[in-house]
């Protein structure tokens, strides 16, 4: 693992699942650890676990589909944290259907918190010379006729994810993300779905090579490595880390 001691590490979203996972692997690494999100109990539960591990540990409430608290939160956490190395985009509005609501949901967490996120903390991370690390999905990568909106707007993280590399490369920040498969966890939707919809649970594991799905862990590692001095010269790259998923 990375030794992020003495970094200020943002995760959008960081309270469950993914988000989890990525904010306790920058803490196990010595990083200080900011978390936003709209669940008070379960932000405080996650900013104690951080905390617990000897590093300083910053929870913001915000609602990520709201311009200002996601701009907000970044203030807040570049003063608790003293400025700002890493910021991961990793908050999902889960806009599936094409349906009005479920693409305003799309469009205004995955798709502008990033982009608001981003604009917040690029002071920041331009004085550390930092790092971004969006999560997409391997939705992003192909059609869906289950969840269009959802496709649509993890395709756009991927090409804004480029066009951030090319906008940052000259003040020395890197821009990259990570586009996950299926991802099991306690109280996510993959486990919800092995009961509720067996068919489509079993078809997903089906089309996974190694017979199992994901786990956020296996995510939040790849997302330390790109915010890495072992990534140094990867910038502009969405990483997919889908256990084989898409070659199904």
């Amino acid at each position: 693992m990375a030794d992020f001691r003495g970094k200020r590490v943002l995760v959008a979203g960081g309270s469950r699942g993914i988000g989890h996972s990525i904010a306790l692997g920058f803490a196990q690494a010595g990083a200080a650890v900011s978390i936003c999100a709209r669940d008070a109990k379960a932000l405080e539960a996650t900013r104690a676990e951080i905390a617990a591990l000897g590093v300083t540990a910053h929870a913001t409430v915000a609602d990520l589909g709201v311009a200002d608290q996601v701009t907000g939160w970044v203030a807040q956490a570049a003063e608790a944290l003293g400025g700002v190395d890493v910021l991961v985009n990793n908050a999902s509005g889960f806009g599936a259907k094409d349906t009005e609501e479920d693409w305003a949901r799309g469009l205004n967490v995955d798709v502008m918190a990033t982009v608001r996120a981003s604009r917040a903390a690029a002071p920041f991370l331009k004085a550390a010379r930092g790092s971004i690390v969006n999560v997409s999905s391997i939705s992003g990568f192909r059609p869906s006729l289950r969840t269009p909106a959802y496709a649509a707007v993890k395709a756009l993280l991927v090409n804004y994810t480029s066009s951030q590399a090319a906008a940052f490369g000259p003040d020395g920040v890197r821009v990259n993300a990570v586009a996950p498969g299926s991802i099991e966890f306690p109280g996510g939707s993959w486990e919800a779905r092995r009961t509720s919809d067996p068919a489509l649970y079993n078809r997903i594991l089906g089309s996974v090579p190694f017979g199992r799905l994901g786990t956020p862990e296996e995510v939040a590692e790849v997302v330390l490595f790109l915010a890495s001095p072992a990534a140094r010269w990867v910038t502009g790259q969405t990483i997919i880390v889908d256990g084989g998923q898409m070659l199904g």
